[in-house]
């Protein structure tokens, strides 16, 4: 599909008029009339906007033209996998597990490697062939090639290390220290939690991206420590297997 095909479907989809589209974006109605008619493209500010508002990558806009893979960590990205910048424009070049809000979430790529492995071993892969291959692909791309321009010169990993050592000062009893956080988007641990009137409540953002874990419980059985936390706040839980019976044990603002 072409840019002016893709303009047009997503503004219709949306309901919205030429007219409301150029509103929104800042345009006139004629620029998107000759968006649509072919004559013209979005120029790359409006591009973001569009995006955004459209909640599509840049590359949809411009009717896909190349196929989008993480610099990061390398996996295949569609539309619900892009990561996005502060102010909620699509950023193509990773997912959003590696980058979000405006952060990239891996300083170190064997950190990046450990996550995968857990994710990519199958029947058809072991975990000495998935290591292997990382090794020798994660270096290729663009974040690990330009990694000294692209990095905080250690910023975020030293904001995670506080992170731990604020978590492990909690003393949760039974929950093992915690020794590294990782990426974990919102709508894989949005948990829904029991209210003691018989309802739920869901504490984080599905669209979001967290720093986090899983611990086993030191006093065994089959319960797990979870925990999500960002700028704001930390949040501790337990669940059974699959993520069942979730309860919380502490949620604190920073």
């Amino acid at each position: 599909m072409q840019t002016q095909e893709m303009i047009r479907e997503l503004r219709t989809k949306a309901g919205l008029s030429q007219e409301d589209l150029a509103n929104k974006v800042y345009v006139t109605r004629q620029a998107v009339s000759r968006w649509e008619k072919g004559e013209t493209v979005p120029s790359t500010d409006t591009l973001k906007l569009l995006s955004a508002l459209f909640d599509v990558s840049i590359n949809t806009i411009l009717g896909s033209p190349r196929q989008l893979i993480c610099q990061c960590c390398g996996m295949p990205l569609d539309d619900s996998m892009v990561s996005r910048e502060t102010d909620g424009s699509a950023n193509d070049d990773y997912c959003k597990w590696c980058y979000a809000d405006g952060r990239f979430m891996y300083s170190n790529m064997e950190d990046l490697i450990e996550v995968c492995v857990k994710n990519m071993v199958s029947a058809e892969h072991s975990e000495e062939e998935v290591r292997t291959y990382l090794k020798s692909a994660l270096p290729k791309l663009d974040y690990w090639k330009r990694y000294e321009e692209l990095s905080d010169n250690g910023e975020f990993e030293k904001f995670k290390q506080k992170l731990a050592e604020e978590i492990n000062e909690l003393g949760i009893e039974g929950m093992p220290k915690v020794d590294k956080l990782t990426a974990l988007l919102g709508s894989y641990i949005n948990l829904e939690y029991p209210l003691p009137n018989g309802g739920t409540v869901k504490f984080l953002d599905d669209s979001a991206t967290y720093l986090g874990t899983q611990l086993e419980c030191e006093f065994g059985g089959d319960r797990y420590f979870g925990v999500a936390a960002n700028m704001e706040f930390i949040l501790v839980c337990t669940y059974g297997k699959d993520l069942e019976a979730p309860e919380l044990v502490i949620y604190k603002k920073r």
